[in-house]
């Protein structure tokens, strides 16, 4: 059975693959400072109490958040015996090339997500990935990472306005009722909300045209369903895109 890891700046999350499906998810806070002996008790606890009894023979993470790579080897070794593949480290190759300027390091998830957008839908892509940051990364016609955009995230971005501002409070992200808001909660969630339409909208109809040719847009992340209710803004939705993308990793150097 294989484990994937994927962490983020949020949250991390680990799911079980049986190699037809994944027969379990799981999230967690993402947090330097937990053990490697706090990981198995969390993972385990969760495990029996969905009466999951299964022998994890492999492992791979993907981490946007280096501090906690060490924690999850040591994980990985103490606790099942394995050594895990880590995507951008040494020893895990990718099916597709990086062709971005020399010396550029580009986060592991947006690499994973390269790897499942054009596995599952072929080239010619836009992965749009809402997270902490809001990510556009484009995957040329033959599966290539060739570069991308980062903007903040929804969340982010609303945190940022109640904390600069002493007047304005903590919002959640929602679609207005309408455009003009009638109330300082309103006014927020408009502004958020369809500033960011507006957003992807702009971003993926310029990277079309510097492109010069039509491309799919794949979204990916929690927030995603939540921008397509009023604007037909992707032409597909897939929640386990990152984690498809370890998979599909994982085989790829394990079969090498």
């Amino acid at each position: 059975m294989l484990l994937a890891i994927d962490c983020g700046n949020t949250n991390t999350v680990f799911s079980i693959w049986d190699g037809r499906s994944f027969i379990a998810t799981w999230r967690t806070a993402t947090e330097w400072q937990r053990t490697a002996d706090q990981y198995y008790v969390w993972l385990t606890t969760l495990m029996k109490y969905q009466d999951i009894e299964v022998e994890i023979t492999e492992i791979i993470i993907s981490s946007t958040v280096p501090r906690v790579v060490f924690n999850l080897r040591v994980f990985a070794d103490r606790y099942f015996d394995t050594r895990p593949l880590v995507v951008g480290k040494d020893g895990c190759k990718l099916p597709v090339d990086v062709r971005v300027d020399e010396g550029t390091q580009v986060g592991p998830d947006r690499l994973v997500n390269t790897v499942a957008g054009h596995d599952i839908f072929g080239g010619d892509l836009i992965v749009v990935d809402f997270g902490t940051a809001t990510t556009f990364d484009v995957v040329d016609t033959d599966g290539a990472y060739i570069g991308g955009v980062i903007a903040p995230g929804v969340n982010l971005s609303l945190e940022a306005l109640h904390q600069a501002a002493a007047a304005l409070p903590h919002v959640d992200i929602s679609k207005p009722q309408a455009v003009i808001g009638t109330n300082t909660v309103a006014c927020m969630q408009s502004g958020v909300f369809w500033g960011y339409i507006g957003l992807i909208k702009e971003i993926c109809a310029r990277i079309k045209a510097e492109r010069g040719r039509e491309m799919k847009v794949i979204s990916t992340g929690g927030l995603a369903p939540l921008f397509q209710q009023s604007e037909a803004l992707f032409d597909d939705f897939n929640d386990e895109l990152t984690m498809h993308g370890l998979v599909v990793i994982n085989s790829y150097n394990r079969s090498e």
